[in-house]
């Protein structure tokens, strides 16, 4: 369908009305709510300059404030993108200004990082702020004041609209891929919503109210939980697809992981689907349910049909481990800011396989370095490449969009550099992203194989491998490490667990002990901090 994705969202409001659509503890928001606010915040930033094509941050904590902002931006015709809440004012500053951001709707207490971030940017006219902002540091205009005082803007034709997903920036600074409202329904919201139960995805929008009219009426309702912070691609597409199949949205009250509040969500909502980041979310879920079962309270999981990981390793003992407990369906994805999927992997009860093993996704293929696809059995390292669609691009950055975006076979690919082998059978190994490639002495070493090796340690809590520099080698790996509670660890201890499974040259030559593994709110490693850190820097 090519339609804004505020008439998509409008049209299953009127469907669903008075049904809940975000909940989060004890604030429950109806579509008819969350439709009126949103009108009424979209006419709030109209009468602060934001226009149609507009760009507008979102700076917020999942919760109903943060889809009401993207509606409302809809609404406009204008950009919602992305903002990290954890950026200071100089990574702040450089997003709105690389957007060239209209407005901002931010946390409260965030404040003084936005008004820092904000000066000197002349077309930001904007700041809304959600919640009480600290004492001195009152900056921009309440929301609940801005809803309060607005009429609703009134509903009006809208084309496809551009979408904007900044990147993360664990290699370098963060990048916008600019979309279409229309390619993130279909690429999206139509595999996170209807694809799970097989609907036929609607192509108008009389179609999509009967679908969502018939999904209402299914005993056994979509209800998704994400602990997975709505700033992430993740996040935000999940929560977009669960909405738009008429389904529920559950948001943890918890502003850091909890993986004790995520089963009792799952327990109390009879949450059907759960969507985490791999073992940084997956081993501590498993450590909170073994808990509750020897403690002789296990949490109920029976509702839970479906979990789904993106964005970093989900081990296969991990995977068993949680399936132990909740007999769903897991499906580890491939996946990026820039498209896919490339990769899937679906384990069930009885059949994990073993870790970081995929099937190429359809139309996703494995490049070699002359864009022919990898031989399987050969060995052969290739990158992964998806369709993606010709609109799709980083704004402002046309090198850069060269690079990722290339034409093969008169075919539009995504190639951001994941890396991985062709088996015999078919079986897609999964290396890693190949920016992160280390160089030492003239092997390459894939950090996220020796990552995993230094994972499965029972003493290591957390791990970031990374390359430092070397006068001779070029590069020496070095293990930051965090140890867990309980136990103690040496480097040796660490450097033989790694020869025990891979090369001597792949083996840490230095391991770092830190109390922390620094990580961003959806479990991407911090390697700028890693770097630091391994360098002696920080």
């Amino acid at each position: 369908m090519e339609e804004n994705l505020a008439s998509v969202l409008e049209t299953v409001a009127d469907t669903m009305d008075d049904a809940v659509a975000v909940v989060q503890g004890s604030r429950h928001r109806t579509w008819a709510e969350l439709d009126e606010r949103a009108a009424r915040l979209a006419a709030g930033l109209a009468e602060r300059g934001v226009t149609a094509g507009s760009r507008v941050g979102i700076g917020l904590w999942s919760s109903a404030e943060y889809v009401e902002a993207v509606f409302a931006v809809c609404k406009l015709d204008a950009v919602p993108f992305n903002v990290n809440y954890r950026y200071r004012a100089a990574e702040l500053g450089h997003v709105l200004a690389d957007a060239g951001a209209a407005g901002l709707v931010f946390d409260a207490t965030t404040s003084a990082v936005v008004a820092e971030a904000a000066a000197g940017q002349a077309g930001l006219t904007a700041l809304v702020r959600v919640g009480d902002a600290p004492a001195g540091e009152v900056v921009g205009d309440g929301l609940e004041d801005v809803v309060a005082a607005t009429a609703p803007l009134a509903r009006t034709p809208r084309p496809d609209g551009d979408w904007l997903l900044y990147t993360g920036g664990t290699t370098g600074r963060p990048k916008g891929v600019q979309s279409r409202h229309s390619t993130v329904f279909s690429a999206s919201c139509v595999p996170n919503g209807f694809a799970k139960f097989g609907i036929p995805a609607p192509e108008s929008l009389g179609e999509l109210a009967d679908r969502v009219r018939e999904s209402r009426a299914e005993p056994d309702r979509l209800v998704t939980c994400t602990p997975t912070p709505l700033m992430h691609g993740t996040g935000i597409y999940t929560t977009l697809g669960t909405l738009v199949a008429g389904g529920r949205i559950v948001f943890p009250v918890s502003r850091s992981y909890d993986p004790d509040e995520l089963a009792a969500l799952v327990q109390q909502h009879r949450v059907t689907d759960v969507v985490i980041v791999g073992d940084v979310f997956g081993r501590p879920l498993l450590t909170a349910l073994d808990a509750a079962a020897a403690a002789g309270r296990p949490y109920d999981l029976g509702s839970l049909r479906r979990m789904v990981s993106v964005g970093a390793v989900f081990s296969a003992e991990v995977k068993a481990g949680l399936l132990r407990h909740a007999d769903a369906d897991i499906t580890d994805v491939v996946v990026a800011s820039e498209g896919g999927p490339y990769a899937l992997s679906l384990t069930r009860r009885g059949a994990v396989a073993p870790t970081s093993r995929f099937v190429l996704a359809p139309n996703a293929r494995l490049l070699d370095e002359a864009g022919r696809d990898v031989v399987p059995g050969s060995g052969q390292l290739g990158v992964l490449a998806a369709p993606a669609p010709r609109e799709v691009h980083y704004t402002g950055r046309p090198t850069a969009s060269g690079t990722t975006f290339r034409d093969v076979d008169g075919v539009r690919y995504s190639v951001p550099g994941d890396l991985a082998t062709l088996e015999t059978d078919g079986t897609l190994v999964f290396q890693g992203r190949g920016s992160r490639v280390i160089n030492t002495g003239g092997e390459k070493v894939l950090p996220e194989e020796v990552e995993q090796v230094v994972l499965r340690h029972p003493a290591v809590r957390d791990a970031i491998v990374v390359g430092v520099p070397d006068e001779r080698f070029g590069q020496r790996i070095t293990a930051v490490v965090s140890v867990a509670p309980g136990h103690t660890l040496t480097a040796e201890e660490v450097r033989a667990a790694v020869g025990a499974e891979l090369a001597d040259y792949k083996r840490p030559r230095e391991v770092v002990f830190v109390d922390e593994v620094h990580r961003s709110p959806v479990g991407k490693a911090d390697l700028s901090w890693a770097g630091r850190i391994a360098r002696g820097e920080g």
